[in-house]
């Protein structure tokens, strides 16, 4: 027996509720994980708070990413005693997830722990720094520079946003960092590199077809009226690295960005991510996050605390990254 969040739904609510279970009740898979560490993302919050449609079927265990140690495998990629980490793949929407002290999952969802962090960090950055870090190179496959000017991150507060910033600044970018709580988390956000914080509600009037000039990039994590508004602000030639909707999934949006200055829209998914892809972006997460950014953006919950936290990630009150310690 192991301990488990179960979701489950009665008249279209959905339930939450952490239960004791079998390894019998898991789900068919390759290697059976004994579960260190999970994490809590948007997606998560709105699977536990029922407030989204992302769990397919229910009884469900929630958790989009998780990191921990083989303890069984039929697959000769990966050893009992590897450790190993998950992010996406239907994981906590269609198969069980990371919020269980164990999981039975498919050999190829999973990569290898990269060397020189443990299962907790790798769940400090999980789906969040990975998107983050997907985005970044995007911006920096389309030619965007640290000297072609400022780069924008919208829902800088957020996991991907506070990881976007910190990998940005890393790399030479000058950050300006969109939040609507400045003053709970501006200091913070100039701590992870942002050069200047901006009000999110200068992004929340209708855009205009083009407007000024003023970011070489973007990472847009919000989606809807904000990116419509960071479009028409793009600079010639400027690229935006598309990867949230946690200000809807619409976009008020005209051509005029795209076919007089250039602008590329980039949209940059991490759920269905190739395997070389994500191992090269996870080596590269290691490489440029500094110490710094674990002990400044991340805190630590338990099991037991889940349903409190996914209440206030779908509602926009998380800062950072949020580890589940199993």
């Amino acid at each position: 027996m192991f301990k488990a969040l179960i979701l489950d739904q009665q008249e279209k609510n959905t339930l939450a509720e952490i239960r004791q279970i079998d390894e019998s009740q898991l789900p068919e898979g390759d290697l059976l994980i004994a579960v260190e560490y999970s994490s809590l993302n948007y997606k998560d919050g709105l699977a536990i708070t029922g407030k989204g449609a992302i769990v397919r079927q229910f009884p469900m265990v929630p958790g989009i990413d998780l990191a921990g140690r083989v303890i069984e495998s039929k697959d000769a990629r990966y050893q009992v005693g590897d450790n190993v980490v998950l992010t996406g793949w239907g994981v906590g929407e269609r198969h069980w997830g990371g919020m269980a002290e164990k999981a039975c999952l498919q050999a190829d969802w999973l990569v290898p722990q990269p060397q020189g962090i443990s299962s907790k960090e790798a769940m400090m950055i999980g789906t969040a720094g990975l998107t983050a870090m997907l985005c970044v190179q995007a911006l920096v496959d389309a030619g965007v520079k640290p000297e072609s000017g400022e780069v924008l991150v919208t829902g800088a507060s957020g996991g991907v946003g506070s990881v976007a910033v910190t990998l940005l600044a890393q790399l030479g970018y000058k950050v300006a960092a969109v939040t609507g709580r400045v003053a709970e988390n501006g200091q913070l956000l100039k701590e992870l590199g942002a050069n200047r914080i901006i009000e999110r509600g200068e992004f929340e009037q209708p855009a205009r077809a083009l407007e000024k000039q003023l970011w070489a990039g973007a990472v847009d994590t919000v989606g809807s009226k904000v990116l419509a508004k960071v479009l028409a602000q793009m600079d010639y030639n400027g690229a935006v690295a598309a990867c949230g909707l946690a200000g809807g999934f619409d976009l008020p949006t005209t051509v005029m960005p795209f076919i007089l200055r250039g602008v590329k829209l980039l949209g940059v998914d991490s759920v269905a991510c190739p395997y070389e892809k994500r191992v090269n972006a996870w080596q590269r997460l290691v490489e440029i996050l500094p110490p710094s950014f674990y002990q400044k953006a991340c805190r630590e919950i338990a099991l037991e605390q889940v349903v409190e936290c996914a209440e206030a990630i779908s509602n926009g009150q998380i800062t950072g990254r949020v580890v589940i310690k199993l």
